[in-house]
């Protein structure tokens, strides 16, 4: 009985050591099932996610996206899906008409339709001989037409005439400002610099708070100085000459080609004014203690094959592009004016046209054309 007792006993104790054993051993044979499981459900996930990127590659590669435009929208094209096509739209915007043309006095006179011999882009025009004043060309040469700042050669011709002493210094104050068109100018309101200076500015690089500040430094101001504009012009046979500033800026400063072709040959009786107006370039002190650099707005004169006396340029939107000059054509002195001329280099294009156009002329038949454009 005693040795029975004992046997269970003993099975009781291998029982309870061999059960957390099998236990443990269960449990870690599922953590490794599990673990495998998971190893290859992730493996599994790979190859597919490896498999649809192949799959999407060859489909981008055979399907291209394309952008296209359909009247300001834009449409994305994916690669058809189940027969339909998906499109995306944007609001077109609306551009900005473009701004009508600015017409000038002589377009508005329709002066731009008439045509010429010589092909010119200018609406108006006239070519003297300076010596005779023999007309050799001219085109709408007796309508008086706004001359921006070629109204600056007068009010050269008026500073001159006036003997003022050229060094005294002025100064440009706010009076000589633009409120007329608004334009800029590198002077400044407090710069300070001789008359000559101011004179040589207005001429070759066309500065019209210099123009403004000589005009208002005339005995009387600036109505006395008009006035004598206006008194010279009369004295030189200018009929259809009117001037109501010293700059230029107003169109109410007009003339006719004529009237001009008369103010060019009187200018030209001036060292002083056919040196400053084709000066190529000039530096000035305006009492700042910098010097301002400027240079001739007719580049004609930096060119060797051209020979020019005198010269001015002027613009506003009313008067177009405008030039008159006094040159040598094959040793010839002649004088050109160019009013209301269409682009931005044509009527320098024009004094080409023209020069080329009496070196190609015998003199008899220059009068000729001259009489029938009469």
């Amino acid at each position: 009985m005693f040795r029975s007792a004992l046997g269970v006993f003993i099975s009781l104790v291998a029982f309870s050591v061999a059960a957390p054993a099998a236990s443990a051993q269960s449990s870690a044979a599922k953590t490794a099932k599990t673990a495998k499981t998971t190893k290859t459900a992730k493996k599994q996930v790979v190859k597919k996610t490896a498999v649809k990127s192949r799959k999407a590659i060859a489909l981008k590669a055979s399907h291209p996206v394309v952008k296209t435009s359909m009247r300001g929208a834009v449409a994305h094209k994916r690669p058809p899906k189940s027969g339909y096509q998906r499109v995306a739209f944007a609001p077109s915007i609306p551009s900005t008409p473009p701004a009508p043309p600015v017409l000038t006095a002589g377009d508005i006179a329709g002066l731009n339709l008439t045509r010429d011999a010589v092909g010119l882009k200018s609406s108006a025009a006239v070519v003297i001989d300076q010596v005779t004043s023999q007309v050799l060309f001219e085109k709408n040469a007796k309508v008086a037409l706004p001359i921006a700042s070629l109204t600056k050669l007068m009010t050269a011709v008026v500073v001159v005439e006036a003997r003022q002493n050229m060094d005294e210094i002025l100064e440009v104050t706010s009076d000589d400002v633009d409120r007329e068109k608004n334009s800029s100018s590198r002077l400044r309101v407090g710069a300070h610099m001789t008359r000559a200076n101011m004179l040589h500015i207005a001429l070759m690089s066309s500065e019209n708070r210099a123009a403004s500040a000589l005009g208002r430094n005339y005995p009387g101001g600036l109505s006395a100085f008009v006035a004598a504009m206006n008194a010279k012009a009369k004295a030189l046979g200018m009929a259809d000459t009117r001037f109501v500033d010293s700059t230029g800026l107003s169109s109410q400063n007009i003339a006719s080609a004529r009237d001009l072709s008369r103010l060019v040959v009187a200018a030209y009786q001036y060292p002083i004014i056919r040196e400053y107006s084709t000066d190529p370039r000039y530096a000035v002190d305006t009492g700042t203690g910098h010097q301002l650099q400027y240079m001739n707005s007719n580049r004609l004169v930096m060119n060797p094959d051209w020979e020019i006396g005198l010269q001015k340029t002027g613009y506003i939107s009313e008067a177009g592009r405008c030039l008159v000059m006094q040159t040598r054509i094959d040793g010839r002195p002649v004088v050109m004016v160019f009013l209301d001329s269409k682009g931005k280099d044509s009527r320098l294009a024009d004094a080409g046209r023209i020069r080329k156009w009496l070196g190609n002329m015998r003199p008899q038949t220059v009068v000729q054309a001259s009489a029938n454009q009469s």
